[in-house]
């Protein structure tokens, strides 16, 4: 098993399985702490240990672990295995689409983004608004269906005439799915889980803008980007992979370089969009032009 887990985060273009992953060890590290903790009498001590995950409603409790808007979005509810079970069915069937035709750095990216968006808006709902002010007497809020909600609606928005085929449904375009998750949540804003359904309003407005943006030319989730490459490089002693060329000498001993049309700045360019979006984001023409310059 870990031998897999380690393939599945060496092989390109596998964000949604990796993100997967993560999901599930951190709920099974916590479940066996609950376990373990609740045996022995030391649940207050299980309590800390939640709390440094779960995202308070209330700003001022925020303000001492303000990480949590980021590791809320990695916990689920440990007593409920529905939770994480349909959380992570949603994450692989939008994310595997969704790799599939931007990459997995955007995806991580909108992971992100979604995460930070629903926790914003989360917080600034149960701060602002007196009707759930008078409703954020519990501990916090856990679960990764913000960034879901972000994925979701960002595939949605990019192909909206895309189609699942779901059981008992048939065939359904995933505009449509979407659409009803969010009214759904909207609905949900004023029931027993508003903390959730608010969050998830707001990973998917984080879902939309990201998608609109990005065909705009703007890429908000470059710094992610950035930001995760900076520390791979930190664990990483690999040279850049550069293609080069052997000279052929001529009649009249000068040297010439065979490039046969394709230059060192495109093959660079190649091997960069390679690093970003794996093999398969490659066009037809380009992937020709890496294999002639295998050839030389």
């Amino acid at each position: 098993m870990l031998e897999e887990f380690k393939n599945a985060f060496n092989r390109p273009n596998q964000a949604h399985v990796q993100l997967i992953i993560i999901n599930v060890v951190v709920f099974l590290l916590l479940g066996v702490l609950f376990v373990f903790f609740r045996i022995f009498s030391l649940e207050p001590i299980f309590t800390l240990v939640h709390d440094q995950f779960s995202i308070p409603p209330k700003f001022s409790d925020f303000l001492t672990r303000p990480w949590t808007i980021i590791t809320y979005a990695f916990m689920h509810d440990l007593v409920s295995i529905l939770h994480i079970l349909f959380n992570m069915l949603a994450l692989y069937w939008f994310g595997r689409l969704f790799v599939e035709y931007l990459g997995s750095d955007k995806l991580i990216a909108l992971y992100v983004l979604g995460a930070l968006a629903a926790g914003v808006c989360y917080l600034l709902v149960f701060n602002t608004i007196p009707f759930f002010k008078n409703q954020s007497d519990f501990s916090g809020m856990v679960g990764a269906s913000g960034a879901i909600f972000a994925i979701m609606v960002g595939a949605a928005t990019l192909m909206p005439n895309y189609t699942f085929f779901l059981l008992f449904f048939g065939p359904i375009k995933i505009k449509y799915i979407a659409a009803f998750y969010i009214v759904l949540s909207f609905l949900g804003t004023v029931q027993s889980n508003a903390g959730g359904n608010i969050a998830h309003l707001g990973g998917a407005l984080m879902g939309f803008v990201y998608i609109k943006q990005l065909q705009a030319g703007v890429n908000w989730g470059g710094w992610i980007t950035s930001v995760l490459d900076w520390f791979k490089g930190l664990f990483s002693s690999r040279p850049r992979v550069k293609v080069s060329y052997r000279k052929n000498e001529t009649a009249n001993g000068k040297m010439n370089v065979n490039l046969s049309g394709i230059s060192q700045q495109e093959i660079d360019d190649i091997l960069d969009k390679i690093s970003d979006g794996g093999y398969e984001s490659l066009s037809k023409e380009e992937k020709e032009k890496l294999f002639k310059a295998s050839k030389k």
